[in-house]
């Protein structure tokens, strides 16, 4: 959770916060109405329990028979137990349904949403929010509001009941619950606070842990292990100030609440004494009384409990909800360019178009690209070369819709990008990253995730054109061997993800430096796949290796956002001297076919 967030939430009241808390709940409000009639039945048949303990010692001084009283006292043990059960395990298959729903709901929200909106929070904390504050979520919503609820019947249940009995120890009972009440108003808010503090740095622990595990190996190398932990550890330290601080105001609490019980017990047997004395009060009376006021720390107990846990169940509710603040990709009602009309474009309208496009990673950033002006013809091979942040990755994630533009339109068949939906788009598209990240699962997993229903046939074809099939079936389990068990290089996590992106055959393929780990070779076989494949479709290579470009139909140079100059490998040696100097600093020979 981010710092600028947290202010905010801290401001709500608590009625709003409740509801935060109650939405996850109110889809299943009948079962919390059973859950909470159950419970209400099993204190109505704990508080009988004590009136007929009375009535068995009143039977013993009277010499009457103890059979009637001693069968009902079994009858409350029996059916109390069995609507115990049946309470506990509805309210514990209510949780773990709110936890599923609330974890289906933040996956779902997280893979729609918006790249840049994914990509501002920490991986590690998102992940915190899906596995640990759904865990306190699930307390809070099955327990918490029934708990509450049974806790204050069986309290004023239990005050009434000894009010019957005898109200002048009542009065004696009364003001020691009167002196708990106050202690934990008091303590209580400063138990929430320290308690979401604690849990606001296991989300962050979680962010910055995930990212150093992902670079380990530049950790090591830099032999940064212990400022890496120390870092980390940071977080988990301030987790556990934060939650002493919290046991600490909590022991306070019960240590206070105890203390007021048996304070008051101890009140009861002296007063009641006198009053049994006085023959004001029975002595069955007063044990019934006692049975009460043994029992009055229950319903304290449970009421302590859940306030403890709703505060932690709001917290973790609040931030599982930020979620929903998430922008998502909205569906258009278009469904795209039917495959006919496509046909009858191809040869007049360029597939891919932009018109004065600029774009920004925020309202108040500056622009990443200005003012570009590309067309993408249905086939050929398209280079976009240039320094680092001339702004060639905006380019494509514009093209994939990662990033809207602030200005201009881009135009797929000729129609503007806002008539597609954003999964129209990418069906025509297919993108191979820099950095080329696996899917977790097998070779096979990670291949069909272009295709689905794509045969092994084809997998084998598209595994023989980037020259991975020799290594595939080399593996014991071949194209099942799951990826984090294979030795897979970077170069090999390259081909996969090109031929994945191969697999889907695709209108305009998108390669951000594919070729960047390969060696001479291998790099030469899916040069030729790729010059193949822009003699049937468009193809667009973002280089930062001028060697992987010189022979494109039309190589873009780019320079602070903008396009500077277009044209063939041979045209842009003679008219562009950045592209000259590009190609200087890398000795590549100034001749075609270089």
């Amino acid at each position: 959770m981010t710092a600028s967030v947290m202010p905010e939430s801290r401001r709500r009241t608590a009625v709003p916060r409740l509801r935060v808390l109650w939405s996850f709940a109110r889809p299943h409000r009948r079962t919390l109405l059973k859950g909470l009639a159950l419970a209400l039945v099993a204190s109505a048949l704990g508080l009988a329990t004590p009136m007929v303990t009375k009535h068995v010692l009143d039977a013993l001084g009277d010499s009457s028979s103890l059979t009637g009283p001693v069968a009902a006292l079994l009858v409350l043990l029996v059916v109390g137990g069995a609507v115990s059960y049946r309470q506990w395990t509805l309210l514990g298959a209510l949780g773990e349904r709110v936890v599923l729903d609330a974890r289906e709901s933040m996956v779902r929200r997280f893979l729609r949403a918006t790249v840049p909106g994914v990509t501002r929070s920490p991986t590690g904390e998102l992940v915190t929010r899906v596995t640990s504050d759904t865990v306190l979520l699930r307390e809070a919503t099955a327990a918490s509001f029934v708990g509450l609820i049974n806790g204050a019947v069986m309290l004023v249940g239990s005050l009434v009941l000894m009010g019957f009995l005898d109200p002048v120890l009542l009065a004696t009972t009364v003001a020691a619950v009167a002196l708990v009440g106050l202690v934990f108003a008091l303590l209580m808010p400063g138990i929430a606070q320290a308690q979401q503090q604690a849990q606001e740095h296991v989300g962050r622990l979680g962010g910055v842990l995930e990212g150093t595990l992902r670079a380990i190996r530049t950790v090591k190398v830099n032999r940064a292990e212990e400022r890496m932990a120390e870092r980390i550890l940071t977080d988990a330290r301030a987790s556990a100030e934060h939650g002493t601080r919290a046991v600490r105001r909590e022991a306070l609490a019960w240590t206070t609440a105890w203390s007021g019980v048996n304070l008051a017990i101890i009140a009861i047997l002296a007063v009641g004494a006198w009053r049994v004395g006085e023959g004001r009060l029975e002595v069955s009376g007063l044990i019934a009384f006692l049975l009460y006021a043994f029992a009055l720390m229950d319903p304290i107990t449970e009421l302590s409990q859940n306030v403890t846990t709703l505060q932690s169940g709001i917290a973790a509710a609040e931030r599982i909800r930020q979620a929903d603040a998430l922008p998502a990709e909205e569906a258009s009602p278009a469904s795209g360019t039917p495959v006919r009309e496509r046909r009858e474009l191809r040869d007049t309208v360029p597939v891919l178009e932009l018109r004065n496009v600029t774009a920004a990673y925020g309202p108040d950033a500056e622009a990443a690209v200005r003012d570009i002006d590309l067309v993408i013809p249905r086939r050929g091979h398209t280079a976009v070369v240039g320094p680092s942040g001339a702004g060639k990755t905006t380019l494509l994630s514009l093209v994939l819709r990662f990033l809207e533009p602030t200005g201009g339109e881009l135009l797929l068949d000729g129609r503007p990008y806002r008539d597609h939906a954003h999964g129209d788009i990418r069906a025509r598209l297919a993108y191979v990253e820099q950095d080329t990240p696996v899917v977790p699962g097998t070779i096979r997993d990670n291949l069909l995730l272009a295709r689905p229903d794509a045969t092994t046939e084809e997998l084998r074809r598209v595994l023989h054109d980037v020259r991975l099939a020799e290594k595939v079936d080399a593996l014991a389990e071949g194209l099942d061997t799951p990826l984090a068990a294979a030795n897979v290089s970077g170069g090999e996590r390259q081909r996969i993800a090109l031929a994945r992106a191969l697999l889907a055959t695709p209108d305009v393929l998108l390669l951000d430096e594919a070729t960047a780990q390969l060696d001479g070779l291998t790099e030469a076989a899916v040069q030729e796949c790729v010059r193949s494949r822009a003699d049937t479709g468009a193809v667009v290579t973002i280089a930062h290796r001028l060697s992987t470009v010189v022979d494109a139909d039309t190589i873009v140079v780019m320079e602070a956002g903008r396009v500077r100059a277009q044209g063939r490998h041979e045209e842009l040696l003679a008219s562009d001297t950045l592209y000259r100097d590009l190609v200087e600093s890398l000795r590549i020979a100034a001749h075609t076919g270089a």
